[in-house]
């Protein structure tokens, strides 16, 4: 049986604290594995009451600990870490025990005493007050494993879709010039391995999309995808790898197509986001692969918005922690093997 998760709190004033309370309040129904929050128990309890329920807080000092309690009571380890409530108004302390929390989940992932990690969603402009000089979680999570931000991948995984966004944080008017053959193959190789690895999917299907409007029609609308693109996956499709494309970015997120391939490989940041977000918003989880630990996340924001309102949906957060959970399981099971 694997050791349970470890939840970093995210920024306190957003929705993260809510959204982790009622997915413990709800962990027989979506069968969640047990799972343990680093700090924030005022915060948890204050945020949970804001959606109009009790939440149950037990402080551990171990993530074994965690786990006994995980039925009866939310464990919360690094108790003495904490804020005063402040839904919707972030502020330096709060963010301050967000970065905190992110560190101690990590490192608990690290040592082996937690599964993985599933991270609540930050703010990154208060944290760079308090010494977060990374783009975002994914690069901390890198930098932590040891590992150049390139071998962490972000995919987007929901129950219709996974996407993988070649590029990420980066200008559109920038993006021709970053992809380049050696980033195609590389990517593509870490997303294989991780899908064999945690998703069960020994000869995952890839299909790469094209960065041009119909995959560049031959040159006619851009050379990328024939000079670049198309040798990169002759290339991988060598090697033994389940790989497709230059596809059309427009057909290939139609329901048909989807029933082809089990991940996209798109160019930019919204060729991958989009249809995720279209077709999978409330359910979308944000998944690191390449890493030595399992790293998921909800694919949304703060929110401070709705903070405290009831109004944001737990959906996303549920389906980080069960699919945190299922990719621990394998790879305990696989170890074990």
């Amino acid at each position: 049986m694997s050791a349970p998760l470890a939840v970093s709190l995210g920024d306190p004033a957003g929705v993260g604290p809510e959204l982790i309370a009622e997915a413990w309040l709800r962990r027989g129904e979506a069968g969640l594995a047990p799972f343990c929050v680093v700090g924030g128990a005022t915060v948890l309890i204050h945020a949970a009451g804001s959606r109009g329920v009790e939440l149950d807080v037990r402080q551990v000092r171990s993530l074994a600990e965690a786990g006994e309690a995980f039925g009866a009571a939310l464990p919360v380890i690094d108790f003495e870490h904490d804020c005063p409530p402040s839904l919707g108004s972030p502020s330096r302390e709060g963010a301050r025990l967000a970065l905190h929390s992110l560190t101690r989940a990590t490192s608990l992932a690290l040592s082996g005493e937690a599964s993985g990690v599933v991270t609540g969603p930050i703010a990154k402009s208060k944290l760079a007050a308090e010494g977060f000089t990374q783009p975002g979680q994914t690069e901390f999570l890198a930098d932590a494993c040891g590992l150049p931000h390139e071998d962490a991948v972000m995919m987007l995984a929901g129950p219709s879709l996974r996407t993988v966004p070649l590029t990420v944080h980066e200008p559109l008017a920038a993006v021709p010039g970053l992809i380049t053959r050696a980033l195609i193959e590389h990517k593509a190789r870490i997303v294989a391995r991780a899908l064999a690895r945690d998703f069960g999917l020994p000869d995952p299907r890839i299909a790469v999309t094209g960065l041009n409007p119909h995959a560049g029609e031959d040159g006619r609308m851009g050379r990328e995808d024939i000079a670049v693109i198309a040798p990169a996956i002759a290339a991988l499709r060598a090697e033994g790898l389940s790989i497709t494309g230059p596809h059309p970015a427009d057909a290939l997120f139609a329901a048909r197509e989807r029933n082809r391939y089990d991940v996209a490989l798109c160019m930019y940041h919204d060729q991958a986001l989009i249809p995720i977000k279209t077709l999978d918003f409330d359910q979308g989880v944000n998944v690191t692969l390449g890493l030595p630990i399992v790293r998921t996340s909800p694919d949304h924001g703060t929110a401070f918005a709705i903070a405290g309102k009831g109004l944001a949906s737990a959906g996303a957060m549920i389906a980080a922690l069960r699919m945190a959970g299922e990719c621990a399981g394998r790879r305990t099971a696989s170890e074990a093997g």
